[in-house]
Protein backbone atom coordinates (compact mmCIF):
# COMPACT_ATOMS: atom_id res chain seq x y z
CA UNK A 1 0.00 0.00 0.00
CA UNK A 2 1.47 3.30 -0.95
CA UNK A 3 1.10 6.40 0.97
CA UNK A 4 -1.16 8.17 -1.31
CA UNK A 5 -3.42 6.47 1.79
CA UNK A 6 -6.19 9.25 3.27
CA UNK A 7 -7.39 8.43 6.40
CA UNK A 8 -9.93 11.44 6.07
CA UNK A 9 -11.25 9.93 2.83
CA UNK A 10 -11.47 6.23 3.77
CA UNK A 11 -13.60 7.27 6.60
CA UNK A 12 -16.11 9.64 4.99
CA UNK A 13 -17.76 5.52 5.19
CA UNK A 14 -16.51 4.75 8.38
CA UNK A 15 -19.99 3.13 9.69
CA UNK A 16 -20.21 1.01 6.41
CA UNK A 17 -16.26 0.00 6.61
CA UNK A 18 -16.72 -0.73 10.05
CA UNK A 19 -19.83 -3.26 9.71
CA UNK A 20 -17.30 -6.15 8.42
CA UNK A 21 -14.82 -6.34 11.16
CA UNK A 22 -17.60 -6.48 14.11
CA UNK A 23 -19.00 -9.45 12.10
CA UNK A 24 -15.42 -10.80 12.17
CA UNK A 25 -14.25 -10.12 15.49
CA UNK A 26 -17.65 -11.40 16.60
CA UNK A 27 -17.14 -14.69 14.84
CA UNK A 28 -13.74 -15.35 16.51
CA UNK A 29 -13.63 -18.02 19.10
CA UNK A 30 -11.43 -16.68 21.91
CA UNK A 31 -12.92 -15.50 24.81
CA UNK A 32 -9.79 -14.59 26.75
CA UNK A 33 -6.50 -13.22 24.95
CA UNK A 34 -3.44 -11.82 25.81
CA UNK A 35 -1.88 -10.43 22.88
CA UNK A 36 -3.30 -9.01 19.22
CA UNK A 37 -2.47 -7.03 16.49
CA UNK A 38 -4.35 -5.50 13.90
CA UNK A 39 -2.51 -5.70 10.31
CA UNK A 40 -3.24 -3.02 7.44
CA UNK A 41 -5.15 -0.93 10.79
CA UNK A 42 -6.23 1.53 8.87
CA UNK A 43 -7.40 4.78 10.87
CA UNK A 44 -8.24 2.54 13.85
CA UNK A 45 -11.60 1.48 13.29
CA UNK A 46 -10.98 -1.81 13.06
CA UNK A 47 -8.68 -1.96 15.59
CA UNK A 48 -11.34 -0.07 18.05
CA UNK A 49 -13.70 -3.33 17.67
CA UNK A 50 -10.96 -5.49 18.44
CA UNK A 51 -10.01 -3.71 21.68
CA UNK A 52 -13.35 -3.51 22.47
CA UNK A 53 -14.05 -6.79 21.99
CA UNK A 54 -10.62 -7.94 24.25
CA UNK A 55 -10.04 -4.74 26.64
CA UNK A 56 -7.57 -6.71 28.77
CA UNK A 57 -5.32 -8.00 25.85
CA UNK A 58 -2.74 -5.84 24.57
CA UNK A 59 -3.55 -4.51 21.58
CA UNK A 60 -1.24 -3.01 18.82
CA UNK A 61 -1.72 -2.23 15.15
CA UNK A 62 0.09 -1.35 12.16
CA UNK A 63 -0.23 0.26 8.54
CA UNK A 64 2.14 1.15 5.75
CA UNK A 65 0.55 4.76 5.46
CA UNK A 66 1.66 7.71 7.71
CA UNK A 67 -1.29 8.78 7.47
CA UNK A 68 -3.10 6.37 8.75
CA UNK A 69 -1.15 5.09 11.86
CA UNK A 70 -1.39 9.36 12.43
CA UNK A 71 -5.20 8.67 12.59
CA UNK A 72 -5.15 5.63 14.64
CA UNK A 73 -3.08 7.43 17.16
CA UNK A 74 -4.83 9.78 17.31
CA UNK A 75 -8.30 7.73 18.14
CA UNK A 76 -6.63 5.36 20.11
CA UNK A 77 -4.05 7.18 22.21
CA UNK A 78 -3.66 4.56 24.63
CA UNK A 79 -2.46 1.71 22.29
CA UNK A 80 0.59 1.38 20.05
CA UNK A 81 0.67 1.85 16.57
CA UNK A 82 3.32 1.59 14.07
CA UNK A 83 4.65 2.20 10.30
CA UNK A 84 5.27 -1.10 8.30
CA UNK A 85 4.63 -3.13 5.74
CA UNK A 86 2.55 -6.56 6.25
CA UNK A 87 4.54 -8.36 4.12
CA UNK A 88 7.80 -7.84 5.60
CA UNK A 89 6.08 -8.23 9.25
CA UNK A 90 7.97 -10.72 10.90
CA UNK A 91 8.14 -10.02 14.65
CA UNK A 92 9.73 -12.48 17.39
CA UNK A 93 6.64 -12.71 19.21
CA UNK A 94 3.78 -15.14 18.79
CA UNK A 95 -0.15 -13.80 18.74
CA UNK A 96 -3.64 -14.74 20.12
CA UNK A 97 -5.04 -12.92 17.59
CA UNK A 98 -4.13 -11.47 14.37
CA UNK A 99 -6.92 -9.12 12.46
CA UNK A 100 -6.30 -8.10 9.38
CA UNK A 101 -9.59 -5.86 7.88
CA UNK A 102 -9.58 -5.25 4.21
CA UNK A 103 -6.09 -5.11 4.17
CA UNK A 104 -4.74 -8.53 3.02
CA UNK A 105 -6.03 -7.98 -0.75
CA UNK A 106 -3.30 -5.25 -1.69
CA UNK A 107 -0.59 -7.81 0.05
CA UNK A 108 0.96 -10.51 -2.92
CA UNK A 109 1.63 -14.10 -2.87
CA UNK A 110 -1.16 -15.26 -0.63
CA UNK A 111 0.18 -18.52 -0.85
CA UNK A 112 3.16 -17.51 1.46
CA UNK A 113 1.38 -15.19 3.42
CA UNK A 114 -1.45 -16.65 4.90
CA UNK A 115 0.20 -19.62 6.14
CA UNK A 116 2.92 -17.68 7.52
CA UNK A 117 0.34 -15.42 9.33
CA UNK A 118 -0.71 -18.97 10.65
CA UNK A 119 3.28 -19.85 11.90
CA UNK A 120 3.05 -16.46 13.63
CA UNK A 121 -0.22 -17.79 16.13
CA UNK A 122 0.07 -19.18 19.72
CA UNK A 123 -1.62 -22.35 20.12
CA UNK A 124 -5.52 -21.72 20.11
CA UNK A 125 -4.60 -18.24 18.13
CA UNK A 126 -6.76 -17.10 15.62
CA UNK A 127 -5.77 -15.39 12.11
CA UNK A 128 -9.18 -13.48 11.01
CA UNK A 129 -9.03 -12.03 7.65
CA UNK A 130 -11.94 -10.07 6.09
CA UNK A 131 -10.77 -8.93 2.13
CA UNK A 132 -13.08 -7.43 -0.72
CA UNK A 133 -14.22 -10.17 -2.76
CA UNK A 134 -15.34 -7.55 -5.64
CA UNK A 135 -12.97 -7.53 -8.69
CA UNK A 136 -16.05 -8.50 -10.97
CA UNK A 137 -18.30 -6.33 -9.63
CA UNK A 138 -19.58 -2.83 -12.05
CA UNK A 139 -17.69 -0.72 -9.88
CA UNK A 140 -14.24 -2.69 -10.61
CA UNK A 141 -15.14 -3.87 -13.96
CA UNK A 142 -16.06 -0.05 -15.07
CA UNK A 143 -12.45 0.90 -13.26
CA UNK A 144 -10.47 -0.64 -15.47
CA UNK A 145 -12.51 -0.21 -19.05
CA UNK A 146 -12.02 3.18 -18.38
CA UNK A 147 -8.16 3.12 -17.36
CA UNK A 148 -7.88 1.65 -20.92
CA UNK A 149 -9.28 3.92 -22.38
CA UNK A 150 -8.18 7.41 -23.99
CA UNK A 151 -6.50 9.85 -22.70
CA UNK A 152 -5.99 7.85 -19.47
CA UNK A 153 -4.62 4.87 -20.92
CA UNK A 154 -1.15 5.92 -21.62
CA UNK A 155 -0.66 6.08 -17.60
CA UNK A 156 -3.38 4.20 -15.92
CA UNK A 157 -3.45 1.26 -18.83
CA UNK A 158 -1.10 -0.92 -16.41
CA UNK A 159 -2.15 -0.71 -13.20
CA UNK A 160 -2.12 -4.66 -12.06
CA UNK A 161 -3.70 -5.53 -8.60
CA UNK A 162 -2.51 -8.62 -6.86
CA UNK A 163 -4.75 -12.13 -7.45
CA UNK A 164 -7.75 -12.42 -5.44
CA UNK A 165 -8.94 -15.99 -4.83
CA UNK A 166 -11.78 -18.19 -4.20
CA UNK A 167 -13.02 -19.15 -0.88
CA UNK A 168 -12.19 -22.97 -2.02
CA UNK A 169 -8.46 -21.50 -2.98
CA UNK A 170 -8.25 -20.31 0.62
CA UNK A 171 -9.59 -23.19 2.20
CA UNK A 172 -7.20 -25.32 0.31
CA UNK A 173 -4.21 -23.88 0.69
CA UNK A 174 -4.83 -23.66 5.19
CA UNK A 175 -6.23 -26.73 5.42
CA UNK A 176 -3.13 -28.38 5.88
CA UNK A 177 -1.52 -25.64 8.59
CA UNK A 178 -5.04 -25.60 10.79
CA UNK A 179 -7.27 -27.05 12.86
CA UNK A 180 -10.06 -24.58 13.04
CA UNK A 181 -10.97 -23.33 9.76
CA UNK A 182 -13.96 -21.42 8.76
CA UNK A 183 -14.55 -19.67 5.22
CA UNK A 184 -17.89 -17.35 4.46
CA UNK A 185 -18.73 -14.94 2.35
CA UNK A 186 -20.93 -12.00 2.68
CA UNK A 187 -23.09 -9.56 0.18
CA UNK A 188 -23.35 -6.45 2.23
CA UNK A 189 -25.75 -4.02 0.37
CA UNK A 190 -24.50 -0.14 1.64
CA UNK A 191 -27.54 2.55 1.08
CA UNK A 192 -25.16 5.29 -0.66
CA UNK A 193 -26.44 9.14 -1.26
CA UNK A 194 -26.60 8.48 -5.03
CA UNK A 195 -23.90 7.62 -7.52
CA UNK A 196 -21.38 10.36 -6.81
CA UNK A 197 -21.12 8.88 -3.64
CA UNK A 198 -20.15 5.51 -5.21
CA UNK A 199 -17.52 7.04 -6.91
CA UNK A 200 -16.46 8.69 -3.30
CA UNK A 201 -16.60 5.36 -1.55
CA UNK A 202 -13.88 3.83 -4.15
CA UNK A 203 -11.98 6.81 -4.66
CA UNK A 204 -10.96 5.78 -1.05
CA UNK A 205 -9.53 2.49 -2.01
CA UNK A 206 -9.92 1.08 -5.54
CA UNK A 207 -9.45 4.11 -7.73
CA UNK A 208 -6.31 5.06 -5.85
CA UNK A 209 -4.19 3.20 -8.05
CA UNK A 210 -5.43 5.02 -11.34
CA UNK A 211 -5.19 8.00 -9.49
CA UNK A 212 -2.20 7.99 -8.21
CA UNK A 213 -0.52 8.08 -11.87
CA UNK A 214 -2.76 11.29 -12.92
CA UNK A 215 -2.82 15.15 -12.55
CA UNK A 216 -5.00 16.83 -11.11
CA UNK A 217 -7.00 17.86 -14.66
CA UNK A 218 -6.43 14.06 -15.73
CA UNK A 219 -7.99 13.27 -12.28
CA UNK A 220 -10.80 15.26 -12.92
CA UNK A 221 -11.78 14.09 -16.57
CA UNK A 222 -11.56 10.29 -14.92
CA UNK A 223 -13.47 10.79 -12.47
CA UNK A 224 -16.31 12.18 -14.60
CA UNK A 225 -15.95 9.52 -16.94
CA UNK A 226 -16.54 6.76 -14.28
CA UNK A 227 -19.31 8.60 -12.53
CA UNK A 228 -21.14 8.41 -15.75
CA UNK A 229 -20.76 5.11 -16.44
CA UNK A 230 -21.30 4.28 -12.49
CA UNK A 231 -24.61 6.00 -12.85
CA UNK A 232 -25.98 3.57 -15.09
CA UNK A 233 -24.53 0.42 -13.50
CA UNK A 234 -25.94 1.41 -10.03
CA UNK A 235 -29.18 2.72 -10.55
CA UNK A 236 -30.97 5.14 -8.13
CA UNK A 237 -33.99 3.81 -6.01
CA UNK A 238 -37.45 5.94 -5.73
CA UNK A 239 -35.76 8.58 -2.95
CA UNK A 240 -32.43 8.83 -4.66
CA UNK A 241 -30.84 6.16 -2.75
CA UNK A 242 -28.30 3.87 -4.49
CA UNK A 243 -27.43 0.34 -2.93
CA UNK A 244 -24.20 -0.48 -3.01
CA UNK A 245 -23.69 -4.46 -3.56
CA UNK A 246 -20.12 -5.51 -1.65
CA UNK A 247 -19.07 -8.87 -1.48
CA UNK A 248 -16.40 -9.67 1.40
CA UNK A 249 -15.08 -12.62 2.05
CA UNK A 250 -13.99 -14.11 5.59
CA UNK A 251 -11.94 -16.22 6.85
CA UNK A 252 -11.05 -17.75 10.94
CA UNK A 253 -8.25 -19.60 11.15
CA UNK A 254 -6.25 -21.26 13.90
CA UNK A 255 -3.19 -23.52 14.15
CA UNK A 256 -3.14 -27.66 14.57
CA UNK A 257 -2.80 -28.66 17.79
CA UNK A 258 0.51 -30.51 18.54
Amino acid sequence: MSNSWSAKQYSAFENERTRPVRDLVAAIPNQTISRAVDLGCGPGNSTEVLASRYPDAEVTGMDSSDDMVQAARKRLPALQFEVSDIAAWNPPQQYDVILANAALQWVPDHATLYPRLVSKLTPGGILAVQTPDNMEEPAHRLARQVAGEAPWAAKTGGVKHPPRHSAAWYFELLKPHCGVLDVWRTTYHHPLAGAAAVVEWFKGTALRPYLDKLDASEQSSFLARYLSLIEQAYPALADGTVLLPFPRLFIVAGPKQA
